[in-house]
């Protein structure tokens, strides 16, 4: 019997990746199967900009896991991130007769004002409501409320027309179908932030390879979401102006970087080998990498909306594979004075593997595995039949499915949906469904009709037949 499972990738900067595990039922992750493909020639800065190459990255990784699980692959959920991501806060503001009664519709309607906002060149991904201002006030749930004056305060969360044409034609041309597309920062959030932290107020950064992402929470809400378009790579790149291969700075800043070193601790005299002939002094190394990481913590503070900056009881939560360089949380205490710093290692829920990409909890796979715990529907399709031969006794080159997929399955749609679009399609199945149960209503009105007067014609005959019998054996009676 075909095993269930669920699939997500993640398009990264540096590597897209590909999952498949299981859900078990005290709450942990079975891990089935991971696969990677080099995507540094097809995403940058968490932007799609080849599209054949990537359609190539996504083909190799479903052919990949496929192959590992010995079964189809029907949908994915997929994570999209990078720079062209940011989020906008709108007020929607509605006047009413005094003393009205706020109703569900009325906030529905406000709801419906905000995700048909438009901006240039832009959609919206998301929508997420902070709170309500009733007259003066600020609540969360405002129906039952008597006002005079209403606010919807909603966060949206936009990404450029461009992207988002470029993943739908990706998917389509790969011939993948999407479960549904998640923002990998939310993802990654939902399952690294305590609801503590959320509460409590919190920032939430994601070193990665070409950007830094910055989500702020505040009373248990997403309060602000950016990405900068700065990571570990330009930590490397700043490393190759000492006339170092760019291989060579990489290896470099993995075994001597780090984000913050004391003045006392710097020796003038020692130098770092680049190679068998070559040195560099160990302070001009030290200088150029502190400075590029001054930078990005900068940059990440500067994200932080004042109305929160000295409301983040929940600290300052850091993971990505940037959270690794030694004391970059002491880089982040000097220049935001936060003192509580968390390293994010790994996420919250137990993860089942052998593959020590998990075992080693260092935060590079926190994001998908975040995508993979946030999905719910089964991406399993049938099993692979994986003999050599089939039974006409010729050698098997494709795969062969054991039984036919049937058309009546639901899968993805294979394109991402926009928050309008998704509203949208929701209105029009709901209207779909309307008409399909106003015909059927019509229909047995009609069935019940017919079968009404085919009852009363029944009765006329019936009574006709009988006068008639009557009739005659009257006749025949006065005849006798």
């Amino acid at each position: 019997m075909p095993k269930e499972f669920i699939v997500a990738i993640e398009l990264g900067s540096s590597k897209m990746t590909g999952i498949a595990g299981q859900k078990n039922l005290d709450g942990s992750i079975t891990v089935l199967a991971t696969v990677e493909e080099d995507s540094s020639s097809c995403i940058r800065k968490g932007v799609i900009y080849n599209i054949n190459q990537t359609c190539l990255c996504l083909t190799n990784i479903i052919k990949k896991l496929k192959a590992i699980l010995k079964q189809d692959i029907r949908q994915v959920y997929v994570g999209v991130g990078g720079r062209s991501i940011r989020s906008i806060k709108n007020v929607i503001v509605k006047d009413l007769p005094e003393h009205t009664i706020i109703t569900q519709e009325m906030i529905n309607e406000l709801m419906d004002i905000n995700r048909n906002m438009t901006y240039p060149d832009q959609e919206i991904l998301d929508a997420i409501t902070q709170e309500y201002k009733i007259d003066s006030q600020h609540q969360l749930d405002p129906v039952g409320i008597q006002c005079s004056h209403l606010e919807g305060i909603f966060l949206n969360i936009l990404w450029r027309r461009t992207f988002y044409n470029n993943i739908n034609t990706c998917f389509e041309n790969a011939h993948i179908s999407i479960a549904e597309m998640y923002l990998a920062p939310l993802a990654l959030a939902d399952h690294i932030l305590t609801d503590s932290e959320k509460r409590a107020g919190c920032m939430l950064v994601d070193l990665g390879a070409d950007t830094t992402t910055v989500s702020v929470y505040s009373k248990g809400i997403l309060r602000h979401l950016s990405v900068i378009p700065l990571g570990g790579n330009n930590i490397t790149k700043d490393i190759t102006s000492l006339q170092i291969e760019e291989q060579d700075a990489e290896k470099m800043k993995l075994k001597y970087g780090k984000a913050y070193t004391e003045n006392s601790n710097i020796d003038p005299t020692l130098n770092y080998p680049i190679d068998k002939d070559r040195v560099v002094e160990s302070k001009k190394f030290i200088e150029i990498v502190e400075a590029r990481v001054e930078e990005i913590v900068e940059n990440v503070w500067f994200q932080v909306p004042a109305e929160y900056a000295d409301k983040l009881l929940g600290g300052i939560i850091l993971t990505g594979g940037g959270s690794n360089m030694p004391e970059i949380g002491r880089a982040f205490k000097m220049h935001t004075h936060i003192d509580k710093i968390r390293i994010a290692k790994f996420i919250n829920q137990t993860v089942n593997s052998k593959d020590p990409r998990y075992t080693n909890h260092d935060g590079t796979m926190n994001t998908v595995l975040g995508l993979l715990a946030k999905g719910n529907m089964n991406c399993a399709g049938d099993e692979i039949n994986t003999d050599l031969f089939n039974q006409d006794g010729h050698t098997t080159v494709n795969d062969v499915h054991k039984t036919p997929r049937n058309p009546n399955d639901t899968v993805g749609t294979g394109v991402v949906l926009t928050a309008a679009e998704k509203q949208k399609a929701e209105e029009e199945a709901r209207k779909k469904i309307e008409e399909e149960e106003e015909a059927a209503r019509k229909a047995a009105e009609e069935e019940a009709e017919r079968i009404k007067k085919e009852k009363k014609e029944k009765s006329i005959f019936h009574r006709g037949f009988r006068f008639l019998k009557k009739f005659v054996e009257d006749s025949i009676s006065e005849e006798e």
